[in-house]
C-alpha cells in the first residue's frame, strides 16, 4: 500500500470508480457487477473475481475496522462464508471513502493515464483519513510483504496532532496517545509495552491476540465460560471446528463441550469438565491449543511518497501522511485562488463593458 492514502491500486480504483459512477452515502446503491465492470474496463485490466473479493473485503465490519463501502446484500459473515454473487449485491461509498476522496475535484493530486491511454486515474488520493494505520493492511508481492493491523482513527489523530505541535516526539510519546492496535472484532492485545514499542519503532514485530472470555455462574456452583470476542481474521465457524476436533481427540481434558450460540454477537459457550476446574487453568489450555490466541505480525512495509518501498516506523508513517496533507491542503488553496482570479478577470472585462455600453454596442 502506499504510506499516504493506505490503499493498493485495486482499492484506489474501486473507490475512484464509484466516485465517477456518483455513489455517494447520500446517493442509491448500485449493482455491484456494474461498478466491477467499470473498474475492470477503465482502470484495473485484471479478473473481475479479483477486483470483487478486494471490494467486498472494503464492505466486511468484522474484516475493515472502518468500511469504505456500504454493501446491500449478503456480503459474507464472521464464520467465513463467502458473499453472494456480485450480480446479486450492491453497494455505495460510505462517509470515510469520502474523506479520502476529498478535493480530488480540486486539482490535490496528481492524475496519470490508465492502462489504454483512454482515461486519466489518481496517482494516490487526497487521503483526510488516516486510512493506512486505521484500517490496516496485508499482503505479498514481488518477494515482499506486509502487515499493518487496524488502529482507532481518534487515538491516531491524537498521535498525528501531538506530531504537529512536537515535531520531534518520540515514539514513546506517540504510543501514550495511541497503544496499540485496535482490531474490528476485539480481542486483548496481550504483550508486553516493551515489545509494542520496539514493534513501533522498527516498524516490525508481532502482536499476541487472544479471545476476550468471561465467567457465566449457574445454580449449585457450576459455572461457564463464554468468548465474546475472538481474535482478528480467525473464522468463528472453523475456530469451533478446531477446538471440537480436539475434544475428541482427547487433547482438551478439562473442556467437556464448546457450544455456538452466536446472533450478531459472538457468543461462544465452553462447558467444564468438573465444577473443580479453575477457569483461568482452562483458558489456558485453551489458548495454547486453539486459535483462541493468534499472533498477528507487524511488518510495516509500504510504498513511501516517492514510490519506493520500505519499512517505516510508526513516526516516519505519521509524518508521511502529514506531509501529504500538507501538500492537499496547499494544491487545492492554489487551486481555489486560481479559480478566484479567473473570476475577477471576467469580471473587470463585464465591469469595462457595462461602463463602456453604448461603445461596444456600436462596435457589435
Amino acid at each position: 500500500p502506499d504510506v499516504r492514502d493506505g490503499l493498493k491500486p485495486v482499492h484506489r480504483r474501486i473507490l475512484y470508480a464509484m466516485h465517477q459512477l456518483r455513489l455517494d452515502p447520500t446517493a442509491g446503491f448500485k449493482k455491484c457487477a456494474r461498478i466491477v465492470g467499470d473498474v475492470m474496463g477503465k482502470f484495473h485490466p485484471h479478473g473481475d473475481a479479483a477486483i470483487y473479493d478486494a471490494m467486498v473485503r472494503l464492505a466486511q465490519d468484522f474484516a475493515a475496522r472502518y468500511p469504505l463501502v456500504e454493501g446491500q446484500g449478503n456480503f459474507g459473515n464472521i464464520d467465513g462464508d463467502n458473499a453472494a454473487a456480485m450480480r446479486y449485491t450492491e453497494a455505495r461509498l460510505t462517509e470515510v471513502a469520502r474523506a479520502l476522496l476529498a478535493g480530488i475535484e480540486d486539482d490535490a493530486v496528481d492524475f496519470r493515464p490508465t492502462y489504454d491511454g483512454e482515461e486519466q486515474e489518481p496517482v494516490v488520493l487526497p487521503a483526510a483519513f488516516p486510512n493506512l494505520l486505521a484500517n490496516g493492511a496485508a499482503g505479498i508481492a514481488v518477494g515482499m510483504a506486509t502487515s499493518i493491523p487496524p488502529h482507532n482513527a481518534g487515538e491516531i489523530c491524537a498521535a498525528a496532532l501531538h506530531l504537529v505541535h512536537h515535531p520531534d516526539a518520540t515514539v514513546a510519546d506517540l504510543l501514550r496517545r495511541m497503544p496499540g492496535p485496535d482490531f474490528p472484532t476485539g480481542g486483548i492485545v496481550a504483550e508486553d509495552a516493551e515489545a509494542i514499542l520496539s514493534a513501533y519503532e522498527t516498524g516490525r514485530g508481532s502482536f499476541r491476540l487472544r479471545a476476550r472470555w468471561e465467567i457465566e455462574r449457574g445454580k449449585h456452583g457450576t459455572w461457564q465460560v463464554v468468548v465474546t470476542e475472538i481474535p482478528y481474521q480467525v473464522a468463528k465457524a472453523r475456530l469451533i471446528e478446531q477446538i471440537a476436533q480436539l475434544l475428541e481427540e482427547r487433547k482438551l481434558p478439562l473442556l467437556a463441550d464448546v457450544r455456538d450460540e452466536s446472533t450478531e454477537q459472538v457468543r461462544l459457550v465452553l462447558e467444564p469438565k468438573s465444577r473443580g476446574v479453575e477457569p483461568e487453568v482452562l483458558m489456558q489450555t485453551l489458548f495454547r491449543a486453539t486459535a483462541l490466541e493468534s499472533r498477528f505480525p507487524l511488518n510495516m512495509n509500504v510504498l513511501d511518497a516517492t514510490r519506493t518501498p520500505r519499512v517505516m516506523g510508526l513516526r516516519d508513517v505519521l509524518r508521511a501522511w502529514l506531509d501529504h496533507r500538507h501538500d492537499v491542503l496547499t494544491r487545492r488553496s492554489r487551486h481555489r485562488l486560481a479559480a478566484i482570479e479567473r473570476r475577477l478577470e471576467i469580471l473587470d472585462g463585464y465591469l469595462s463593458v457595462y461602463l463602456n455600453l453604448d461603445e461596444v454596442i456600436r462596435i457589435i
